[in-house]
């Protein structure tokens, strides 16, 4: 079993990080980590060449991950949300599966076979609501073809409280892993 998970953290020790571990901690089989603040994957361009083209025009860290989107089993996308959003730099890797949308409401293909499960993981410190960020979450995992999709786990309040004490939280990650180990 393959897990891809895509982390939206800039903290590379923070709540959404120490989510992540524990779900990693119960997950069996293999996974790969995309930390959207340190890999070097540009954002779409807008150039249009998935439009006619398989595959997409910017040669970079990228390439690897739609290897991995093709051949995993699970998908995790899991981050803080900044103005009830997910994180930019998050949203700049995902703009990257407009290669998706492209082959298939353009080409008429459909460019990933097999079907996968996804996660989503919201971290949030202050008044900001997790509905936008597990809605647009879950549009990316629809474009890589992840339908059977659980319900957000959302650790809130992390300003005050860190979210590996939140026990909602915990119980949620543990959830997921039981999910994706199925």
């Amino acid at each position: 079993m393959k897990t891809l998970i895509f982390n939206g953290s800039p903290r590379k020790n923070g709540d959404t990080v120490s989510l992540i571990n524990k779900v990693i901690k119960n997950l069996t089989g293999e996974y790969k980590i995309i930390n959207a603040y340190d890999c070097r994957i540009n954002p779409c361009i807008d150039c249009r060449y998935c439009w006619n083209h398989d595959g997409c025009s910017i040669q970079d860290g990228m390439q690897e991950v739609y290897e991995y989107i093709e051949e995993c089993d699970n998908i995790l996308i899991a981050s803080p949300i900044y103005f009830s959003e997910l994180t930019g730099a998050l949203l700049n890797v995902g703009s990257r599966l407009q290669t998706y949308f492209c082959a298939r409401f353009f080409r008429k293909e459909k460019p990933i076979m097999k079907s996968k499960k996804g996660a989503i993981i919201v971290v949030g410190g202050g008044d900001g609501s997790v509905l936008k960020a597990y809605d647009t979450a879950c549009c990316l995992l629809r474009h890589m073809n992840a339908y059977d999709i659980l319900p957000v786990v959302y650790s809130h309040g992390t300003n005050d409280k860190p979210a590996i004490e939140d026990k909602t939280a915990l119980s949620g990650v543990k959830g997921i892993a039981k999910f994706f180990n199925k």
